[in-house]
């Protein structure tokens, strides 16, 4: 950040006593007013040192810019699990801009999350422009649907059911109760989702609410197959739209979990199915969800307001993170990366064998790529292709044929995808 100015503004740890000036400088940073009871819900997240804070030094009771992480699992390609350092709660007051607070505490929060053995740390960029430079790409894909249903024709009738199976409307309480085993057993199957820390199920039932935001309660339900399992559910809320006589409302769906394709149908059958609802809005869907296929006329699955980059991720420990995934064939290729910051600084061997196991080393031979930090960080999660990035200058082709062959390694059977803000 090299034309900031420098800023003796005191940066630290704070305690859990200066959680609401914390909280209030959260509030101004995102442009929002504050809430006097904020303090409680940041209590549920509080965990010491974790909760960085800038203040001023001409007041030192003003706290001026934020920075939050948390330890939690992301899934990876294959079905395994990295330890990552989940980034949040970021900003920087206006009057306190160009200063390199957040260069300051984004290095003292790497640096913790690597001594803690954390291989990759994640987070959701505001704006695209700022953590590039902090070797975080782009690696997960929000891709949202508005479907008309009658212009649609529904779901054919020739999908997979479940034999056996029922859907039942669950109480807040119920969905408490359920929700966070299922998807315990659903975030193993998909590359990029997160763990749900228990608060998140407190919030989405409204136990506990996110301040300035009014909560209300919506429809939730869940499916069983014939032993009585749950093994999916769905929640969402409905407009009340009418077009003089003639109902016009819209299904807005918050979560969609389905354990498989069988479970998948029936939910979406039942939101295909509600009273007066002629629009199905589903927020954030996965890249490759098959749900507009399994309509009657495909082309009636519009793209939706969040159709864009979501998660971006930066590789801390590259023996580590590259290990724990799996791979589409097996071959060997050798990445020189660059990297400012150091963490993944020099040239990697890539050595997958065929199972689809990988292991990732430092060495002396000739490199096929050359890339930045925050593409390999794209490509960690199958996010991305080598050829598209090699087309987009961003990755330097230094053999001939090199990505093509390098991109069968990470390619992935299904794209990456994070439901959950964090």
């Amino acid at each position: 950040m090299g034309n900031e100015r420098g800023d003796n503004s005191d940066i630290r740890y704070i305690t859990e006593e200066e959680l609401s000036v914390w909280d209030r400088a959260v509030a101004r940073g995102f442009l929002r007013p504050h809430v006097a009871d904020g303090t409680e819900f940041r209590r549920l997240q509080f965990e010491p040192n974790r909760f960085q804070g800038a203040f001023d030094p001409f007041d030192p009771n003003r706290c001026v810019a934020t920075f939050r992480s948390f330890d939690t699992e992301l899934t990876v390609p294959g079905g395994d699990t990295v330890r990552a350092d989940a980034i949040t709660g970021v900003t920087v007051n206006s009057t306190h801009r160009r200063r390199g607070l957040l260069s300051r505490m984004m290095t003292t929060d790497l640096a913790d999350a690597h001594r803690r053995g954390c291989p990759v740390a994640i987070l959701i960029a505001a704006e695209y422009n700022i953590y590039g430079r902090f070797g975080f790409g782009p690696a997960t894909v929000n891709a949202g649907l508005r479907i008309d249903i009658q212009e649609s024709g529904g779901l054919r009738a020739d999908l997979p059911e479940s034999p056996g199976g029922r859907v039942d409307f669950v109480t807040m309480a119920e969905l408490r109760e359920l929700g966070p085993d299922l998807h315990e057993r659903w975030r193993r199957s998909q590359p990029g989702a997160i763990a749900r820390k228990p608060y998140w199920w407190r919030l989405m039932t409204g136990e506990a609410t996110l301040p300035g935001f009014d909560w209300k309660e919506p429809f939730a339900a869940v499916h069983r197959d014939a032993s009585g399992t749950v093994t999916g559910l769905i929640v969402y809320r409905l407009d009340d739209n009418w077009n003089g006589p003639v109902p016009n409302c819209t299904l807005t769906v918050g979560d969609f979990l389905a354990l498989d394709a069988p479970t998948a149908v029936a939910l979406w059958r039942l939101a295909f199915s509600v009273d007066w609802v002629r629009t199905v809005d589903v927020g954030n869907l996965a890249p490759d969800d098959p749900l507009p296929l399994w309509l009657n006329d495909p082309r009636m699955a519009r793209p939706g307001r969040e159709n864009a980059d979501f998660t971006w991720l930066r590789v801390l420990d590259v023996p580590a993170a590259f290990a724990a995934r799996r791979y589409g064939t097996g071959g060997r290729t050798v990445l020189e990366v660059s990297d400012r910051h150091g963490w993944t600084e020099g040239r990697w061997a890539l050595e997958v064998a065929p199972d689809g196991a990988g292991r990732c080393t430092r060495t002396e031979d000739p490199a096929d790529l050359a890339l930045g930090a925050s593409q390999l960080g794209s490509l960690y999660l199958g996010a991305e292709t080598l050829p598209r990035l090699v087309a987009g200058g961003l990755v330097t082709e230094l053999r001939p044929g090199a990505a093509a062959e390098a991109d069968l390694l990470l390619r992935t059977p299904l794209r990456s995808w994070n439901p959950d803000s964090f």
